[in-house]
C-alpha cells in the first residue's frame, strides 16, 4: 500500500443508527463494526469496498456521538465538515450521504507540502487512533482547524496508516467500488492537486473529473445491483 490510492469514501449521517438503517435499506448490507474517535467526538461503521486495483478501500459511515465531548476543544472543528450547520440540516433533510473521500499516501507530509505549493492548505496532519479488538489502529490525517473539507468534498483529506490498516479486520461485504467522480467548477485545480500527489496518472483508481457543482458521487456494486451515491454541497 506504498502508492496513493482511494482509502475510503465517507458517509455522513444526522445519527450512527439512522446511518445504519439507511445502508441496510439503500446497499444491501448491514455494516460491521467501527469505533470512536476521541479526538473529534464521533463514531463510525465500515464496510470493506472491493476495488479494480485490488487495493484496501472501505467505506465509512460516520456521524456526531451526542454522548462524547471532542477531546479538540471549541473553536476547533470536527472533522468533514460535520460542525457545519448547511451540513447537518441537509443530512437532517436528505438523510445519509456521500460527502468526502479519504485519499491515502506513503508520506503524509510530503502531499500536504506539494499542495501548499499550490496554495491549498489542507490543514496540518493530527496524529489518531482508536482500540479495536485486533489492537490500536494509528493514523495521521490531515484536518483543518476550521473542520473545511475543502473543493465541496471534492479534495481528498489525506491520511497516512501506521503498521496495521483497517481493511485487514473487514470480511468482504459484497461491495465494490465501480468508479468515483470529482464534481468542482475548476477541474483543472483539482486535477492539478491530484497529480502533485501522485495519484492522477493511474486510472486503476477509477477517479474522474466533473465541471459542475462541487460534490462527488461514487458508484457502487451491491447486492441491490449498481447503486450511484451523490452529493452536491450545500
Amino acid at each position: 500500500m506504498n502508492a496513493p490510492a482511494i482509502d475510503h469514501l465517507v458517509i455522513a449521517a444526522p445519527t450512527l443508527a439512522g446511518g445504519v438503517a439507511w445502508c441496510e435499506q439503500t446497499l444491501g448490507v448491514s455494516p460491521g463494526p467501527g469505533g470512536a474517535h476521541a479526538l473529534f467526538g464521533t463514531h463510525n461503521r465500515l464496510l470493506r469496498l472491493a476495488t479494480a486495483s485490488g487495493q484496501a478501500c472501505y467505506l465509512e459511515i460516520i456521524a456526531v456521538d451526542p454522548t462524547a465531548t471532542p477531546q479538540r476543544a471549541a473553536p476547533l472543528a470536527r472533522w468533514f465538515d460535520l460542525d457545519q450547520a448547511a451540513l447537518q440540516a441537509q443530512l437532517r433533510a436528505q438523510g445519509p450521504q456521500l460527502i468526502h473521500w479519504v485519499l491515502r499516501v506513503p508520506q503524509i507530509d510530503t502531499a500536504l507540502q506539494a499542495w501548499q505549493a499550490l496554495g491549498l492548505d489542507r490543514g496540518p496532519a493530527l496524529t489518531a487512533s482508536r482500540p479495536t479488538p485486533q489492537g490500536l489502529l494509528q493514523w495521521r490525517i490531515s484536518v483543518r482547524d476550521d473542520g473545511q473539507r475543502l473543493m465541496g468534498g471534492a479534495l481528498p483529506t489525506v491520511i497516512q496508516w501506521g503498521d496495521v490498516h483497517p481493511c485487514h479486520a473487514m470480511p468482504d461485504s459484497g461491495l465494490a467500488l465501480l468508479g468515483l467522480n470529482l464534481h468542482t467548477p475548476d477541474p483543472q485545480a483539482l486535477h492539478q492537486a491530484l497529480k502533485a500527489s501522485g495519484l492522477s496518472d493511474d486510472p486503476a483508481h477509477t477517479v474522474g473529473l466533473k465541471s459542475g457543482p462541487a460534490g462527488l458521487s461514487a458508484r457502487l456494486h451491491t447486492p441491490r445491483g449498481d447503486i450511484t451515491l451523490s452529493h452536491t454541497s450545500p
